[in-house]
C-alpha cells in the first residue's frame, strides 16, 4: 500500500493500515490477534516508517502479510542507503528505532533494491 503525505500523518496512516490489516486477519480469517500483537506491530510500523520518511524523499510503500504464525511487515523507500546499527546508548536522545524493532522482532532484514531499499521485519 502506498503511503503519501508528510510528517506525522504518514506514520499515523501506516499505523492505521496495520491495525486494519490485523482486524481483517481476525474477522475474515478467524486468526486470533491479541491487543499486544496489534500494539507491537503498530510500534514497529511507526519505527520503520519514521526511518523511511526521514531517510528518503517521496513516496513509501507498506506491505503486510501473514507468514505462518507471524506478520511480515515490509517498508520500501527510494533511498538505497541501508540503516546502520548503532551501539546501545541510554544517554542518546532519539535514533533508537532499530534497537526497538530488534527487541520485538523475530527477524529483521534490510537490502538494497533497484529503486531504493526494502526493510522487512517478522513478528
Amino acid at each position: 500500500m502506498a503511503l503519501e503525505g508528510d510528517g506525522a500523518c504518514i506514520v499515523a496512516q501506516a499505523r492505521h493500515i496495520a491495525a486494519g490489516f490485523l482486524m481483517r486477519v481476525q474477522t475474515e480469517h478467524g486468526l486470533p490477534v491479541s491487543q499486544r500483537a496489534v500494539d507491537l506491530i503498530q510500534l514497529v510500523v511507526s519505527e520503520l516508517v519514521t526511518h523511511a520518511r526521514k531517510s528518503a524523499p517521496g513516496s513509501w510503500l507498506l506491505d503486510l502479510h501473514i507468514v505462518g504464525d507471524a506478520v511480515e511487515l515490509v517498508v520500501w523507500a527510494c533511498d538505497p542507503v541501508l540503516p546502520v546499527a548503532r551501539a546501545a546508548d541510554a544517554g542518546r536522545v532519539g535514533q533508537h528505532g532499530r534497537e526497538i524493532v530488534m527487541a520485538v522482532a523475530q527477524g529483521f532484514e534490510a537490502q538494497r533494491e533497484l529503486v531504493g531499499k526494502r526493510i522487512a521485519e517478522r513478528r
